[in-house]
């Protein structure tokens, strides 16, 4: 149960609360929080995490979510392949896939005007960063084609995705790029098409991602169009099935003996 914020009401039942981080990338296009959220609502999840006894061995990994919020039940599948790439429902239809940048990164910076980490003056910060170790993989976040590999300033290596005639996604920061991805190449949504670095102008390990619609930088978090890319390319009635299944699985749970609150791990 939900009485303030996702974040809160994680850390408040001992659940990694960067799975609120998770949440807010796969919804936050969708849902409101701020206006729709009013208390009481009810979420439900499950994880995967690998433990040797008492020992959590990693980071723990989302497999399925259901949110009751505003009227309606939004439920994420993440797949266990590994991929990141999301299907997302409302009321039991898929509604988008989602493949996040970098799976299970730290979102350290968001859109909007921000006071610039190097040069210390505010400006306006045109994408989202995603904070994760050098060299891990990043993702194609829905299909397209790939317009640009190289060198662009401040941005460091950078690879850039078409999707469609009017939007772009930049992954900027790069430390290496695959040597068979190609410009003109087509990729899938959760496609490795880069690995985190700090090149250019950066701080630390980070990927910059940015979503660019006729040329203007969007809020990468709550634009629609790279998700009705990846709608083209879903498979609704395998959706449905692992919908089917990630339900049934979050049954066997809570009724199981070692289910102790609404909310528990794989």
């Amino acid at each position: 149960m939900i009485d303030s914020s996702i974040f809160a009401a994680l850390d408040e039942a001992g659940i990694p609360a960067r799975f609120s981080v998770d949440l807010a990338q796969m919804l936050g296009g969708t849902v409101d929080f701020r206006r729709e959220m009013a208390g009481g609502e009810t979420l439900r999840l499950l994880w995967r995490e690998a433990r040797v006894g008492e020992d959590r061995i990693g980071q723990p990994e989302l497999a399925f979510a259901a949110l009751e919020i505003g009227g309606s039940l939004y439920e994420i599948v993440w797949p266990d392949d590994g991929s990141g790439k999301a299907t997302i429902y409302v009321d039991g239809e898929v509604l988008r896939v989602f493949a996040q940048p970098v799976e299970g990164a730290r979102l350290s910076s968001v859109f909007g005007r921000r006071t610039h980490p190097v040069f210390g003056n505010v400006r306006m910060h045109t994408g989202v960063d995603f904070a994760a170790a050098r060299g891990t993989p990043v993702q194609a976040t829905a299909p397209g084609r790939v317009n640009f590999i190289g060198w662009r300033g401040g941005y460091g290596r950078v690879v850039e995705i078409l999707h469609g005639s009017d939007t772009m996604t930049r992954y900027a920061h790069l430390s290496a790029v695959p040597e068979d991805l190609a410009q003109g190449q087509r990729v899938a949504a959760g496609d490795v098409i880069g690995r985190v670095g700090a090149t250019g102008t950066a701080t630390g390990p980070n990927l910059h991602y940015e979503v660019l619609v006729d040329g203007r930088p969007t809020d990468p978090l709550s634009d629609d169009r790279l998700a009705e890319a990846a709608e083209s390319d879903a498979d609704d009635t395998a959706a449905l099935s692992r919908l089917a299944e990630a339900r049934a699985l979050l049954n066997e749970n809570l009724g199981s003996e070692i289910a102790k609150t609404t909310t528990e791990r794989l």
